[in-house]
C-alpha cells in the first residue's frame, strides 16, 4: 500500500483505536469537562475528546489539528456533541486567531508530537484571555532516572514508528518555559510499561 493511501485510510483508524482505549478516556475525564466558554482545543484528532465537554459551560470550540485526514471522524463525533466546533487544519506553532480571545484551552495527547512544543504553547498562551485556563492531560519524561534512560534510548526507535511521538518531554516544564503557571499538577505511572506511562495533568493558566 502507497503512502498516502496509508495516512488516508489506516492511520486515522490506527490512531482512533490506540487513543480511544479506556485508559485515556478516563485521563481525558479528569480535565476536559472543565473546559468553557470559546475553547481552543489543540491536536483535536479525531474528536475524541468530544464527549467529554460540558455543553452547558462551553458555547464554541475551534480545534487546530494539521492532519486533515482525521476530520471525517472528528466531525462525526462533533455532530454527537452538539458544540458548535470550526477546525482549523494547521497545527499549533501559528494559531490564525487574535491575541486574548480564548476563555479557555485544551491539549490532551498532542503535546508528544507538536515539532516545537514551547513555541505551540506559547501561541496558546498568546491567544488565551489573561488568567483563562490551559486544561492538560499528556505523557511524557519520568522523574525517576532509570525509567528516563529507557525513554531516551527507546526514543529514536519509537519517534519515527508513532508519528513523531515523544517519551521524553517534560510537560510541566514546557508550561513554564512558554509562560503558563501551573496552578494544578497531577503526575502518576497508569497502567501498562513505565516509559509510556508517565502523565501529568491539571490546570495552567496564562500570566495576568
Amino acid at each position: 500500500m502507497c503512502f498516502n493511501c496509508f495516512q488516508r485510510r489506516i492511520f486515522p483508524w490506527v490512531l482512533d483505536t490506540a487513543c480511544g482505549q479506556p485508559l485515556f478516556t478516563r485521563m481525558r475525564q479528569k480535565v476536559v469537562p472543565q473546559a468553557r466558554g470559546h475553547v481552543l482545543e489543540v491536536g483535536i484528532g479525531t474528536g475524541l475528546n468530544m464527549p467529554h465537554y460540558d455543553a452547558q459551560k462551553v458555547s464554541r470550540i475551534t480545534g487546530l489539528d494539521p492532519a486533515l485526514a482525521l476530520q471525517p471522524k472528528a466531525r462525526k463525533r462533533i455532530a454527537a456533541a452538539g458544540i458548535p466546533v470550526d477546525l482549523i487544519g494547521l497545527s499549533a506553532e501559528t494559531i490564525p486567531l487574535p491575541s486574548g480571545q480564548m476563555d479557555s484551552a485544551v491539549v490532551t495527547y498532542a503535546l508528544c508530537t507538536i515539532p516545537d512544543a514551547v513555541a505551540a504553547l506559547k501561541e496558546v498562551h498568546r491567544v488565551l484571555k489573561p488568567g483563562a485556563s490551559l486544561l492538560f492531560c499528556e505523557h511524557g519524561l519520568s522523574p525517576d532516572a532509570g525509567v528516563a534512560r529507557w525513554q531516551n534510548r527507546i526514543q529514536p526507535l519509537w519517534g519515527p514508528l508513532a508519528g513523531g511521538c515523544h517519551l521524553n518531554r517534560d510537560i510541566p516544564a514546557l508550561l513554564q518555559a512558554a509562560g503558563f503557571r501551573l496552578v494544578e499538577l497531577e503526575q502518576a505511572y497508569v497502567s501498562g510499561p513505565k516509559p509510556w506511562t508517565f502523565h501529568s495533568w491539571g490546570e495552567a493558566q496564562a500570566a495576568e
